[in-house]
């Protein structure tokens, strides 16, 4: 208390001073209609400003429940595109197609939206977790993608999650063709750069250029036909060899990949068990 009066005591003037400046500004201000209007316009914009950022601070913290709400949405509209038969030219065959791919007038595809809760890239076999598993009507051998392309296939499943093995991963070959021509090759992930993955089994009689773009070729129950994969960063044909070593740069960001939506298709198991009538 005693110090508080030293202090009053020691700085009474000034802050006298201080405060009959104050006052004399309110009394400039309200006193007079322009000083008030500014004034007054002055605290509308700071208040303003505070509310917009309010606003955009909430906003952004729901953007989480947007993004769920929109990939539902994607998953969806794409499945109803594909079973619509209303798609881009390359998104399917033209015509049925040997034993194996999804036939265009019969597949039946339905996209599931999930999430991606866990991922690991820095190791050569790589893998992703996402939220969705057998209650969600997923199982082994399903195709994964996002908004991009191919993601990789779902390898294990359990009640309310499952792992897929991204193309990511050295163990994950995945059946692609060029989209110009058709022609077929498996891509395969060398263990280095998370954006590339290398397409073996490409003659050198074809023609192979920078920026061909590379798709899924619907050879598996896992992806239909059409989905893109990438395209060709490099192409480059070693001394003696009879096939071109192709680099794909991926159409996946596996360094921003979240939402991801599951592929089902319906008559997987018809053509499963064809397969072993066949083999049998």
């Amino acid at each position: 208390m005693q110090a508080l009066l030293k202090f009053i005591l020691r700085y009474g003037n000034f802050l006298l001073f201080i405060l009959l400046e104050v006052a004399a500004f309110l009394l400039v201000v309200w006193s007079n209609a322009y000083p008030r209007s500014s004034a007054l316009s002055t605290a509308n914009r700071l208040v303003a400003w505070q509310y917009e950022m309010v606003s955009e601070v909430t906003g952004y913290f729901g953007l989480k429940g947007v993004n769920e709400r929109l990939a539902a949405e994607n998953a969806a509209l794409r499945s109803r595109l594909e079973n619509s038969g209303q798609v881009t030219a390359g998104e399917r065959p033209a015509s049925p197609v040997v034993s194996g791919q999804w036939l265009a007038d019969r597949e039946q595809v339905v996209y599931r939206e999930g999430k991606v809760v866990q991922m690991t890239m820095n190791g050569m076999r790589n893998y992703l977790t996402i939220n969705r598993g057998e209650e969600d009507d997923v199982y082994e051998g399903m195709g994964v993608r996002n908004d991009e392309g191919a993601v990789g296939i779902v390898a294990t499943v359990g009640k309310h999650y499952s792992v897929v093995l991204p193309l990511i991963n050295i163990e994950t070959r995945l059946s692609c063709r060029f989209l110009k021509n058709d022609y077929i090759g498996t891509l395969q992930w060398d263990g280095r750069d998370t954006r590339f993955a290398d397409l073996a089994d490409v003659a050198t009689h074809l023609e192979v250029n920078i920026g061909d773009t590379i798709v899924t070729s619907g050879l598996s129950t896992s992806f239909p036909a059409g989905v893109p994969v990438g395209v060709v960063e490099e192409c480059r044909l070693e001394e003696g060899a009879s096939y071109y070593t192709v680099r794909v740069r991926l159409a996946t960001d596996f360094r921003r990949l979240r939402h991801i939506e599951v592929i089902d298709n319906e008559d997987v198991e018809e053509i499963n068990g064809l397969r072993i009538k066949d083999a049998g």
